[in-house]
């Protein structure tokens, strides 16, 4: 018997086997299919270890906190400092100067500094954001000694070398060009203009193609001199090690750090009255869709509100299962996903939603944003839908506890905000006891149409007729001649 014929032969006795079980399966009385899911059990308490923080004698703070179940340490260096100061017309260089450090320092070049962090078992990774700019590695207990000594010398002495800044400039504004040729990214930005206007947090923190080539050498050095120093830094140690640990450590690697004697620089304003109007409208011409971004100011992380915020965010536009995608995508099929984020800030907060559509839909993805907007702050949220976005809120945060790279991200925002390090360990606790008024009070003051800017990007001969008949004040630009580097977004007109 052939091989192929011998398995048909298992195959059938195997099914001839099984006849008489499915036959008295169907004999058997019908078991009635649920129609209804399970009742949902209570959240699992999260436990999460108290941080830990002490100062060395140059100012800088060292927080630990301690995850023994795994031999892994993941060592964040914060500065308490990012985007927000980056000098006017120089959108971008805190970005640039954060991604300047791991490539050349202390004698070691980009590839050297890379080899070194993989002998390690790990990776350099270094970013600026609002507020605050970071370098972190994850490595293995035993390696962690050798990990901040790397982390160091990087941080401390970094090259900035002419053709690494040359090439970091150039991958730069290429990776702004693609991002600018996105209709949601260029509302974004632009948005953002219409909120904070010519303040701190109202440029592109990632700059602009004009910014970023006005950048020198000379801009990086100065501001890496004025913002990275040690009374101006933490450092974050997550995971396997104790708080005496961790501060031997930390006098090895940064003791010698010298305080400078001049005093941390001024932080710029964050807002400036806006000169934009209510709807800004920008033609990118021949574009195959349309970007819609609403955009609301917010009040700062240290508002006692914020937790009102972060539900009320989940419910309109933080999930598959909110309001925003539930009406614009599931409901109307006017998009492939419509969504908000809260982002608070130091001393101010950005809300924004945003989704993607057919340019001749514009219009009504603006008009069902508002209703949204509207609806949230008259209307109190059905216990249910309460329960199910908390629920997404409360697991979310409990995944972004599983990694050491989390937790220490986690803490080092609260350190960077001045809040208590305990409330790592309250979040769940917080969400869960905010209370549908809460939320329909937060909406209704900060989600309304007096802090509401809207701007939309796309072919604007199929939209824009429609929201200016409607909108008499709105402002069309031209995306060819944009200019983001400007509160007003408006091109500089020549001297002569």
């Amino acid at each position: 018997m052939s091989r192929l014929a011998w398995s048909h032969g298992v195959l059938l006795g195997a099914a001839l086997g099984l006849l008489p079980l499915v036959a008295a399966a169907a004999d058997a009385a019908p078991t009635e299919f649920p129609t209804a899911p399970p009742v949902s059990g209570p959240a699992a308490a999260l436990q999460v270890p108290v941080p830990s923080m002490q100062t060395l004698p140059n100012g800088l703070r060292v927080i630990s906190v301690r995850r023994a179940d795994l031999p892994l340490v993941t060592a964040r260096l914060i500065v308490r400092s990012g985007g927000e100061m980056d000098p006017v017309q120089k959108a971008g260089l805190a970005d640039l100067t954060a991604n300047l450090l791991t490539r050349g320092a202390a004698g070691k070049s980009a590839p050297q500094i890379a080899a070194a962090a993989e002998a390690l078992g790990g990776s350099l990774e270094a970013a600026a954001g609002w507020d605050e700019s970071a370098l972190g590695i994850t490595v293995t207990t035993p390696k962690l000694p050798q990990a901040l000594k790397l982390l160091a010398s990087v941080v401390r002495h970094p090259d900035f070398a002419p053709a690494e800044l040359k090439r970091a400039q150039t991958q730069a504004e290429d990776d702004v060009r693609l991002a600018l040729s996105q209709p949601v990214a260029l509302a974004s930005l632009a948005a953002g203009r219409g909120v904070f206007g010519g303040g701190a947090y109202g440029h592109s923190r990632t700059g602009t193609p004009a910014s970023i080539a006005r950048i020198t050498r000379d801009d990086v050095v100065r501001l890496h001199a004025l913002l990275y120093r040690p009374d101006n830094a933490i450092l974050v140690l997550a995971g396997d090690i104790t708080p005496v640990q961790a501060m031997d450590l930390a006098q090895v690697g940064f003791g010698d750090w010298q305080k400078p004697a001049t005093p941390l620089p001024t932080k710029p304003a964050s807002t400036t009255s806006s000169v934009l109007p209510a709807l800004v409208l920008i033609d990118q011409h021949g574009a195959g869709q349309a970007g819609v971004v609403a955009a609301h100011i917010a009040p700062p992380r240290k508002d006692p509100s914020y937790y009102a915020g972060v539900v009320a965010n989940a419910v309109l536009g933080g999930s598959y299962s909110a309001r925003l995608n539930q009406e614009i995508r599931i409901k109307r099929g006017l998009s492939y996903g419509a969504s908000s984020r809260l982002q608070p800030l130091a001393d101010t907060g950005l809300w924004l939603a945003a989704a993607q559509t057919k340019n001749p839909s514009a219009p009504e993805v603006v008009a069902l944003m508002r209703q949204q907007f509207a609806q949230l702050g008259d209307e109190p949220v059905a216990a249910a839908e309460l329960a199910a976005r908390k629920a997404t809120l409360i697991g979310g945060y409990g995944r972004s506890l599983e990694t050491t790279a989390g937790l220490a991200q986690q803490v080092g925002d609260l350190a960077v905000y001045g809040l208590p390090l305990a409330d790592i360990g309250s979040y769940a606790a917080r969400v869960q006891a905010v209370t549908p008024k809460e939320v329909t009070r937060y909406a209704h003051e900060w989600l309304g149409a007096k802090h509401l800017h809207l701007v939309v990007v796309g072919d604007a001969a199929q939209f824009a007729p429609a929201l200016q008949k409607a909108n008499a004040k709105a402002l069309l630009l031209d995306a060819g001649t944009l200019n983001l580097d400007s509160a007003n977004l408006r091109p500089q007109v020549a001297q002569h």
